[in-house]
């Protein structure tokens, strides 16, 4: 990075904030160093936990805020009460251009209502999606919606696809990602009527990558498609799931080679593949998910992480501003948009080509 960016920090989101907040700042002010925080929050409980940490302090600043959301929050009370809150506040910062993105660990619905209602949506999007990478046995995809909208109809669902889509080509570096609907089956007769909808529209929907078709839900670990397309509801069970799952594993390989002598004996010789086992599993190295649709770049954290989880959600807000995403995926939609303008009476497109000239000379780093 050439110039110094400014990231907007919820502090007291979360389960233990502020204490992660402040702590995760300063993991990822090592990581990321031209970066300059504001802290949204209790001065009184923030101002110490900076004492502590002066390489950060010095490139802090702190913004008293009386109020927090609370967890538990429903989103429209949050929008109407929440107005001095640090979450709203931080999201504020980045529609008066003081910070270039903010991340916050708190209320996910709270933080959605918010951000839609200061930020706003990109053109032809009607709700932001929450979007997250997941590590599969290809590599990784792209998963949303993840917790934003609860409840879908089939519109909803194709703009998802869509900006997944261009995630996956702009983040990842995918050329031609496939996209996938997560169903109860594979079948075109399965599912609701809004996924069958949703399904009938992207075969003619001139996505920037390939539309694979329904998916289950043990295609999502084994790498099936690139991107994978849900309701919050759903995308959000997945994903506790798939992180419930890694850490009963991790748990009861624990246990295993504590079992026996000689089995402690085997840990010792393969500690190594393990250890890079828990790395590529831990849910901390994929935390940071972000409203894909709006204009401007809020990052969601999950509310029980710790420092490391919390730097990593910041430094996927850095990467986000930095290779200038939303700029990218305001590009992509308009193409799109003309594509479709141009599709021939059965809704074919005429030129279903979208050009790459956009597309990173790399596919992006781990985050």
């Amino acid at each position: 990075m050439s110039a110094r960016l400014t990231i907007a920090l919820d502090a007291m989101g979360g389960d233990h904030a502020p204490e992660v907040v402040v702590a995760g700042a300063d993991m990822a002010r090592l990581r990321c160093p031209e970066i300059d925080y504001l802290f949204f929050g209790d001065e009184q409980r923030i101002r110490p936990l900076l004492a502590n940490l002066p390489d950060l302090e010095r490139i802090s600043t702190i913004h008293h805020t009386p109020d927090a959301v609370s967890n538990d929050a429903k989103p429209a009370v949050a929008l109407r009460a929440g107005r001095n809150s640090s979450m709203r506040l931080a999201i504020d910062a980045v529609a008066q251009g003081k910070a270039a993105c903010v991340v916050s660990a708190g209320n996910t619905g709270a933080l959605m209502a918010m951000a839609k209602f200061v930020l706003k949506t990109l053109p032809g999007i009607d709700r932001p999606a929450i979007a997250s990478f997941f590590p599969t046995l290809r590599g990784e995809s792209v998963m949303l919606d993840l917790g934003a909208n609860i409840e879908c109809d089939s519109r909803n669902l194709v703009e998802f696809a869509v900006m997944g889509s261009v995630f996956a080509r702009t983040v990842l570096g995918l050329m031609e990602p496939t996209v996938g609907l997560l169903n109860i089956g594979a079948e075109e007769v399965k599912g609701h009527e809004s996924i069958k909808a949703a399904a009938a529209q992207l075969r003619v929907t001139p996505l920037p990558g390939k539309f694979h078709g329904f998916i289950e839900g043990n295609d999502i670990p084994s790498g099936t498609v690139d991107v994978v397309v849900t309701d919050g509801f759903t995308g959000n069970v997945a994903l506790k799931t798939a992180e419930g799952t890694a850490k009963l594993y991790s748990e009861l390989l624990r246990r295993t080679f504590e079992s026996s002598i000689v089995a402690r004996l085997g840990y010792l010789l393969a500690r190594n593949a393990f250890t890079k086992l828990k790395k590529r599993m831990d849910p901390r190295r994929y935390n940071g998910a972000m409203f894909l649709g709006l204009q401007g770049v809020c990052v969601k954290s999950h509310g029980g992480t710790d420092p490391t989880g919390f730097a990593n959600a910041i430094c996927v807000g850095v990467d986000l501003v930095t290779r200038g995403f939303n700029e990218t995926i305001k590009t992509e939609m308009a193409r799109i948009g003309d594509l479709t303008a141009a599709a021939g009476p059965d809704g074919t497109p005429q030129n279903p080509t979208v050009p790459n000239s956009s597309l990173p000379d790399s596919k992006a780093a781990a985050i």
